[in-house]
């Protein structure tokens, strides 16, 4: 990658055959950190540094995405479960030799990391998540509003291989498509950033991981989502969640009550941005994130 990110190291973790890439910085209290889509990891380029002078940061890129692995999906695009990729990530900082730490996680990263907070309560102490509602809450109360503003939700997990055949045709147009009809439009993002999500959407395989973590989503996630609500399972650690009051999410969805019903600690505020925070409004995230990773667990 550009001089975006030099000062953190590169690792490569693999879990059950699947290549997990990675960056690490920093000393003090561990700190993962996951990404949306259709990015990577780079995504954090703006805060990380910044984070890293207060807490061992370990980013890395979500299976499909970046430069880890693209798997098969399987049956039920199972291999893109939340719960699976919630492994990923635990097996990522057992490697770091963390065994607790905190998590700050946007979009598809921030869906994986409710994922392991709910199945991994022990490893995780504290939960920051940006610019999402529960993706049970968000399929269950659609509105046409959302629906025409998250069209990708719905074109991803239509059958192979249409939306597949779509992106693979041309990969830089569904990136700027996805991304520069929010908001900020394009703008938002520095042009080394913006180049390496489009690297990485032209990697072999990435628009059937894509699909695959969006099916997933709307299938096997949802199974697990209810068995947790069926068996009134919540989460207990502190929970801090953001969103733009320029986005999507916060203007279809009340997005403290949702998470309230699913967790047992929860503050949260509208940033006035919109869904990119991390890259839209740095300064921001970091006050926000320094007064809530900061407190002891």
């Amino acid at each position: 990658m550009s001089a975006m990110l030099e000062s953190f190291e590169t690792f490569v973790v693999v879990r059950n055959g699947v290549r997990l890439y990675g960056r690490r910085a920093g000393r003090g209290r561990p700190l993962l950190l996951l990404h949306g889509h259709p990015q990577t990891h780079a995504m954090w380029h703006r805060v990380a540094p910044a984070l890293a002078e207060e807490f061992s940061v370990v980013m890395m890129d979500l299976r499909g995405y970046g430069d880890s692995a693209r798997p098969e999906p399987g049956e039920g695009s199972c291999a893109y479960s939340k719960r699976e990729m919630a492994l990923d990530a635990l097996a990522v900082m057992e490697e770091q030799g963390f065994q607790r730490f905190g998590v700050l996680a946007h979009d598809r990263g921030a869906r994986v990391a409710h994922r392991l907070a709910a199945d991994h309560a022990h490893a995780v102490d504290r939960l920051m998540l940006l610019d999402i509602a529960p993706t049970l809450a968000m399929y269950e109360q659609t509105s046409l509003a959302f629906a025409q503003a998250y069209w990708h939700w719905f074109f991803l997990i239509q059958p192979p291989p249409l939306p597949e055949a779509l992106i693979e045709s041309d990969p830089v147009r569904y990136v700027r498509s996805v991304m520069g009809k929010r908001h900020a439009g394009l703008a938002a993002f520095a042009p080394e950033a913006l180049a390496e999500y489009e690297r990485c959407a032209g990697v072999p395989g990435t628009a059937q991981g894509i699909c695959a973590d969006y099916r997933a989503s709307a299938g096997v996630d949802l199974e697990h989502d209810r068995a947790d609500i069926a068996g009134g399972r919540r989460l207990e650690m502190p929970l801090h969640v953001l969103w733009g009051e320029h986005g999507v999410v916060g203007q279809c969805f009340d997005v403290l009550s949702l998470w309230r019903e699913r967790a047992n600690q929860v503050t949260g505020r509208s940033v006035p941005c919109g869904h990119y925070i991390a890259e839209e409004a740095p300064p921001l995230l970091l006050h926000e994130a320094f007064e809530f990773l900061r407190k002891q667990p």
